[in-house]
């Protein structure tokens, strides 16, 4: 599911211009997608139309985030630590990275990769910031890529 994910990003979501939803399930069928992961892929993508720039107004930050039991086992350490720099750099608001890991908790995997964590994050920053801000991010996601496995 995640290929189709990072296809769409690809080809769709950086112009921010994409098909409605039949079309563009049509267009994956097209590129080779299963039909099972794209329904997945879609139906978890509705969960960007959520992420408001305007939401993060009534969302405050004034302390650290703590993991509860369920987080713990499913978000890798790796994964978290990013999320932890990214906002203390400033990068990522706690709005932002609240959604970030409900994202990666609607996953259909038993751990979330800190890989996954990052492109999720960098969805977020897109989403928020614009194209032109998630650059950096999008170099350092793609930094483990393996260009053969990507349609």
């Amino acid at each position: 599911m995640f290929e189709i994910i990072q296809y769409l990003y690809d080809h769709y979501l950086v112009d921010d211009h994409y098909p409605d939803a039949e079309a563009l399930a049509l267009k994956l069928s097209t590129a080779g997608f299963d039909q099972a992961e794209i329904e997945q892929a879609l139906t978890w993508l509705d969960g960007l139309s959520e992420l408001d720039p305007e939401g993060e107004d009534g969302f405050s930050h004034s302390g650290m985030r703590l993991y509860n039991e369920h987080e713990l086992v499913r978000l890798t350490p790796e994964g978290r630590g990013f999320l932890t720099y990214l906002e203390n750099a400033g990068l990522l608001s706690a709005y932002a990275r609240e959604w970030v890991i409900e994202r990666a908790l609607a996953l259909e995997e038993e751990v979330v990769p800190a890989e996954k964590i990052k492109w999720i994050a960098l969805l977020a920053l897109w989403k928020l910031g614009g194209p032109l801000s998630a650059l950096w991010l999008e170099d350092l996601v793609r930094e483990n890529d393996d260009p053969a496995t990507l349609h």
